[in-house]
């Protein structure tokens, strides 16, 4: 059982597995169970669960003494667009008005505060935060009046500014390191279960690898779970590509950035070591045999 938060291209590596038949390669029949990253964290380490791809939350939780490692991550980069409902035009006319979020302190909600700041506001002071849930959710909730604005990622952002008219007010900031879809496990499964977290990473990394090369194959699947015409998964592939890593591991300086970024947002005397949250070392052996570099 591996859980993931959204139907989203952040998820993109296991959906194509299980839909291209990487996980059968690998004897591997999952099941893969679609909760928030709050409750896809505490499911992983109450054992309820084998795996997650909702790895910014889990590096959090990592860094406050949950038992958990971070073995692979594919979005490095914010995927998330600020919106709000048609009358607003800018930013700094979201004052006073409702933020919609995912899970407190996760990657959509810390995404959705910088972007806001970046216009002028306090995204603790001027704005009122409410948690919905998924983007789904979220664009419902926008959509009803229930919040003005909210952070989405495609192709959820699609839909909304072609079907809602939704007002995109900020682009992803690219220089924001953002853990979001990637691969977790706990430390006991890394001890006690290192075949099949291996095998299961294997898989995933096939799958990674069609991602990256194959546009119309990756659109095609992505379709298939999002229930969206091809059009919207081909531009939600364009859109979303510079998001992701090369081959599912973060550089020392990433490493130390994110931990530094999030000793913050927990409230943490000093960052913790990276080697509490990752360890890469099983991804860069599957790297290595399957000629990924």
């Amino acid at each position: 059982k591996i859980a993931v938060s959204s139907r989203g291209i952040a998820f993109i590596d296991l959906y194509i597995a299980e839909d291209r038949g990487f996980f059968r390669e690998e004897g591997l029949e999952p099941e893969l169970i679609q909760v928030s990253a709050n409750v896809a964290t505490a499911a992983l380490t109450a054992g309820e669960v084998d795996a997650l791809g909702a790895v910014g939350l889990a590096a959090r939780a990592s860094q406050t003494g949950l038992p958990i490692k971070v073995l692979a991550v594919t979005g490095h980069r914010a995927l998330f667009w600020l919106v709000s409902k048609p009358e607003f035009k800018s930013i700094a006319e979201l004052k006073g008005a409702t933020l919609g979020i995912t899970s407190r302190n996760g990657s959509q909600h810390l995404v959705a505060s910088r972007l806001l700041a970046s216009g002028g506001l306090n995204p603790n002071k001027d704005v009122a935060t409410v948690v919905i849930g998924g983007a789904p959710a979220l664009l419902q909730a926008l959509v009803a009046g229930s919040i003005q604005t909210t952070a989405l990622s495609p192709p959820t952002i699609i839909v909304g500014r072609d079907k809602f008219k939704l007002n995109i007010l900020a682009e992803p900031p690219r220089d924001f390191l953002s853990t979001q879809g990637g691969f977790a496990v706990t430390e006991r499964a890394l001890a006690e279960k290192r075949d099949l977290v291996r095998r299961m990473l294997r898989a995933r990394t096939k799958a990674y690898r069609y991602f990256h090369e194959n546009e119309k194959g990756t659109a095609e699947t992505l379709a298939k779970y999002t229930r969206l015409d091809l059009a919207t998964t081909t531009e939600t592939y364009r859109l979303s590509k510079f998001g992701f890593t090369t081959n599912s591991v973060l550089t020392d300086k990433e490493m130390e950035t994110l931990l530094r970024d999030d000793a913050k947002t927990l409230g943490l005397p000093q960052p913790v070591a990276p080697a509490k949250v990752f360890d890469f070392s099983p991804q860069r052996e599957v790297n290595k045999e399957l000629g990924i570099h």
